[in-house]
């Protein structure tokens, strides 16, 4: 069963790798991926779309939410959220379909991007079910080309952003020491 899961990570090098193998260890197929900077640019977003067994969901995010650079996961595939995909699709079509690619583009809220002698290049944004319907019948009007975004998902929980309380490091020499609960300086 497809899981949907959102991450908060640091945007450090190394964070996606961190978290891609945490699923390739495993097995686990990563049906599709995104991930942007967030208005903060020391954080990232990402969502994952990934093939796992029902029984094992809590698991996947248990392992995730141990790694260095994630600071939140969510999954949201049975919660309240917003998941939306983007489609790109050039179509090329003799002149007496366009009138017919343009209707289908308007009951599917897509816009045309790009219009030339020999066909139109298409933009659509939506829940993927519904996209899946649109390159379907763009498909029947002649030679075809699609790219797809992969999901992108937003929680509509109202959840807090849980963060850890800081860590205390041991740096520079003039640091206090404690010892038996007895501070030395």
């Amino acid at each position: 069963m497809l899981q949907v899961i959102s991450l908060l990570v640091e945007n450090k090098p190394g964070a996606l790798m961190r978290v891609t193998g945490v699923l390739t260890a495993r097995g686990y197929n990563i049906e599709s991926l995104t991930v942007a900077r967030t208005l903060d640019p020391s954080r990232s977003r990402m969502t994952i779309v990934v093939d796992v067994d029902p029984a094992l969901r809590s698991l996947v995010i248990k392992q995730m939410n141990r790694l260095v650079n994630v600071i939140q996961v969510s999954d949201v595939t049975d919660s309240r959220a917003v998941v939306r995909e983007m489609v790109l699709i050039r179509v090329r079509a003799p002149l007496e379909r366009r009138t017919a690619i343009l209707k289908e583009a308007e009951i599917f809220g897509a816009r045309v991007i790009d219009s030339s002698v020999e066909g139109f290049a298409l933009e659509a944004t939506g829940d993927p079910e519904k996209l899946d319907e649109f390159i379907g019948i763009m498909q029947s009007y002649g030679e075809f080309e699609v790219t797809r975004s992969g999901r992108v998902a937003m929680s509509l929980e109202t959840t807090k952003l849980k963060l850890a309380p800081p860590v205390p490091t041991r740096s520079g020499t003039n640091q206090s020491q404690i010892t038996n609960g007895v501070l030395n300086g």
